[in-house]
């Protein structure tokens, strides 16, 4: 069996659960050698248990993406385990309050943004030297159709997530010369356990949500992992800049 991923390293942020989780298995499963970080350690070493259940190698760290040290000391665990970092999926994500632009407050405000964007550009800070020790890589992140429209929902996720696509477009910009891609995935709404907790808040979003979907179903996180790996392979070497919409039509309306 094909094993285009070989000797190669994938950064996983927010593995604990959802895409992250579904990512990390999809890199393992191409045959790369996997880092899990997220603050979540139970489900982080499930992601992992379950990686070297099938065979492949995979190293959980808890690691806030909010705090440079925590993000310093993943990137060096992929180094000094593994010696070099190939790829990374900047996924650890949070959706923050339902409230209102004038209801929202301003620790909400501050933790979405530290994680959903702060968190992205403390991880390409220390991902993109790493890579370019060893010649080259790609980053995918995780913005949202919310990244490229409004929302109703979140004013703050919802900036947050514009935010990674600018980030996005600057590091492609910035690294294309150093053989790095950089692209983001814009999913729509994705049945994971931010979009259960979600649902259980607030079933009428979750059913707006759903109905407002061409295809009237939400994506699994293995439908947006699939695209995020095809994204470091070859078959994309070049696609860089990109902003993708993964979303069954939403954005196309």
């Amino acid at each position: 069996m094909s094993r285009p991923f070989a000797g190669k390293v994938a950064l996983v942020t927010g593995g604990a659960s959802g895409i992250g989780r579904a990512a990390a298995l999809g890199f393992a499963r191409e045959g790369a050698q996997v880092v899990i970080a997220d603050v979540a350690v139970t489900g982080g070493e499930e992601t992992a248990r379950l990686i070297t259940t099938e065979g492949a190698d995979a190293e959980f760290v808890k690691a806030d993406v909010r705090m440079a040290a925590d993000v310093e000391a993943v990137v060096d665990v992929a180094l000094q385990t593994y010696g070099h970092l190939d790829f990374a999926i900047n996924n650890a994500g949070v959706l923050g309050s339902g409230a209102s632009m004038i209801d929202f407050t301003e620790d909400d405000w501050d933790d979405v943004m530290g994680v959903n964007l702060k968190g992205v550009w403390l991880c390409m800070k220390h991902e993109i030297p790493a890579m370019m020790q060893s010649g080259g890589g790609a980053i995918v992140n995780l913005s949202s159709v919310a990244g490229l429209v409004g929302s109703q929902h979140s004013p703050a996720y919802a900036a947050s997530k514009h935010g990674v696509v600018g980030l996005t477009k600057t590091a492609a910009l910035q690294y294309a010369p150093h053989n790095i891609r950089v692209n983001c995935i814009c999913p729509a709404a994705v049945f994971s356990p931010m979009l259960g907790t979600l649902v259980t808040r607030n079933p009428q979003v979750g059913a707006k949500l759903k109905a407002s979907q061409p295809n009237g179903r939400f994506a699994s996180p293995a439908e947006i992992a699939a695209v995020a790996v095809w994204l470091c392979s070859d078959a994309a070497s070049f696609v860089t800049g990109a902003a993708l919409p993964v979303d069954g039509g939403y954005t196309a309306q």
